[in-house]
């Protein structure tokens, strides 16, 4: 039997739709919410907008904001002691993957105890989450609606994945006025990630028809609108369609998991304190390349949803009119000049390989791996 599940969080998406934080709260029977945040989203201001809401809501809250872009075991403790102390029964994350996989993580320790590296891999979460509702403030992550939480274990300098689809949200607010107050880099760098997302969901093992055409569609909609939106902070259009684009490619991958570029990246972010996006454009094309003779055809079909004319061509050519689109885009928006230019010495290289191959990640990817594998795809990547 080809049985497949495909699971998605209620949805509410358009400009203006911050002010459903309190409302969707309380339609989930909370009382006291832990806002989980970080610093740069507080400046920007929609933490305070978002906690008006819960204030016209009637809801009480707390804050947590002690999260850095790539959150660690203890910042997650932090935030749950907070939690449990101040007697919260549920939680809002306001911001991008960071506060979203840090508040996932407290609500899963709130009622399953333990650590976190006692959930690390697949399926290891036995007892139901508090109430969760995510805003979205980066086009890029997809954390609001996928079964992910990513976080540095500081002790063996890794990225643990956890998944369970009991980490999918029970609402998922997508508001594009949220990525107005982007930098340029930081747009770019996400937007780069939700390339990722939908190229390596798309070509997983896992793939379905379901998971399919919503990687196909981010795909087009990145390759036409990311351009724009890393330009301009203020071009809603294009910050609409990069919304969406990164809600469709988190949908895709929440149910089709990942590939080979994020069992990498996990281990780089482990170690260094850098943009999951930024390390992310260093090593994609080249893990399409590698990936390519898997599934060629597949490969064909992202070129044409990039926008290319692959008419004529037979697939291995197509393929590599497809990497060379990713590539152009990830230099037109700043990216990909290689690992070492974000502090990768080579010596790290065969730890970062070993631990690559126990990520959960590489076990959709369309092409076996092994250690030496994944070690030259690294140094293609410096």
């Amino acid at each position: 039997m080809n049985i497949s599940k495909f699971v998605t969080p209620e949805i509410i998406f358009g400009c203006g739709a911050l002010a459903q934080v309190g409302e969707s709260l309380l339609r989930l029977g909370a009382c006291k919410a832990l806002v989980v945040s970080d610093e740069g989203v507080i400046k920007a201001g929609w933490v305070e907008k978002a906690l008006s809401h819960l204030k016209k809501a009637g809801l009480r809250y707390e804050v947590y904001s002690n999260v850095t872009s790539n959150p660690k075991d203890i910042e997650l403790g932090e935030g749950l002691k907070k939690y449990l102390d101040t007697e919260c029964d549920s939680i809002l994350a306001v911001g991008g993957g960071s506060p979203t996989d840090v508040a996932k993580s407290i609500a899963l320790l709130a009622t399953n105890g333990g650590v976190i590296q006692d959930y690390e891999g697949i399926n290891k979460v036995s007892h139901p989450l508090p109430p969760m509702v995510v805003a979205s403030s980066t086009a890029g992550a997809g954390s609001e609606v996928t079964q992910f939480s990513i976080v540095v274990d500081q002790q063996r300098n890794l990225k643990m994945t956890i998944i369970s689809k009991s980490l999918v949200p029970d609402i998922a607010i997508v508001d594009a006025e949220l990525l107005t107050t982007k930098s340029a880099k930081l747009t770019a760098a996400t937007g780069i990630d939700a390339l990722s997302h939908a190229v390596e969901s798309y070509v997983s093992l896992a793939a379905t028809p379901l998971t399919e055409v919503h990687a196909l569609k981010a795909m087009q909609l990145i390759t036409k609108n990311l351009r724009e939106s890393v330009a301009c902070r203020t071009n809603l259009r294009a910050k609409r369609n990069m919304a969406m684009a990164s809600l469709q490619a988190g949908i895709s991958f929440s149910n089709a998991i990942l590939g080979a570029s994020h069992a990498m990246v996990h281990q780089v972010d482990g170690l260094m304190d850098k943009h999951h996006g930024e390390s992310i454009a260093c090593v994609l094309p080249h893990v399409m390349e590698f990936n390519v003779m898997a599934c060629p055809t597949k490969f064909r079909w992202i070129a044409e949803a990039l926008g290319e004319n692959v008419t004529g061509m037979n697939n291995l050519a197509a393929a590599d009119t497809a990497i060379r689109n990713v590539r152009r885009l990830i230099s037109d928006v700043g990216l990909g000049e290689g690992l070492t230019k974000v502090g990768l010495e080579e010596g790290y290289l065969p730890e970062l390989s070993k631990n690559a191959l126990k990520d959960a990640c590489l076990i959709t990817n369309p092409r076996d791996a092994d250690e030496n594998d994944i070690l030259e795809i690294f140094r293609r990547s410096l």
